[in-house]
């Protein structure tokens, strides 16, 4: 059984302050947050250092167990499973800066954020209704565009989320 760091849980305002001091006792520790509200500041603060799993969905939203679950493992293997919500508040933020993800296409952006949702490739291209390749070339249009270059050392595709959420 592995006996890696466990996610933290808990709702955004009661669990989020706490949840980042763990993480700053504990980098990389995965945090999912449920609340009630969309809390940006919060899910900012806890992508600020890029390391460790991270979610964030709301209460309302999260009817089936089995992907509740499905989230939290995710977020425990250092991915992220976020609410389309919470996604296109933060991606709204950034988009009106006119910071690098200005650059991206709708198409690109739609990607993206299903990335972040924490979804596959085939996910994504049965949501979006274009084939697997086209998803493929949207995803490695986004990572030029977002200077990420091919790396042995890095995922790509967690820098690009982690890029958007923030």
């Amino acid at each position: 059984m592995d006996n890696g760091p466990r996610p933290a849980a808990g709702t955004a305002r009661a669990q989020a302050g706490p949840a980042l001091q763990a993480r700053r006792q504990v980098p990389g520790l995965p945090v999912l947050v449920l609340s009630q509200y969309v809390e940006q500041l919060y899910a900012r603060e806890l992508l600020a250092d890029g390391s460790g799993g991270i979610g964030h969905l709301l209460k309302d939203r999260v009817f089936d167990p089995d992907q509740f679950v499905d989230s939290v493992r995710r977020v425990a293997a250092g991915g992220t499973a976020m609410d389309p919500d919470v996604v296109a508040r933060l991606f709204a933020k950034e988009t009106d800066r006119g910071g690098a993800m200005s650059r991206l296409t709708p198409r690109e952006r739609e990607a993206l954020a299903l990335m972040a949702e924490g979804r596959s490739n085939a996910a994504i291209a049965q949501r979006l209704v274009i084939t697997e390749r086209a998803v493929i070339k949207h995803t490695s249009n986004l990572f030029a565009k977002l200077d990420l270059p091919p790396s042995n050392d890095d995922n790509r595709r967690v820098l690009a989320v982690l890029a958007y959420l923030r």
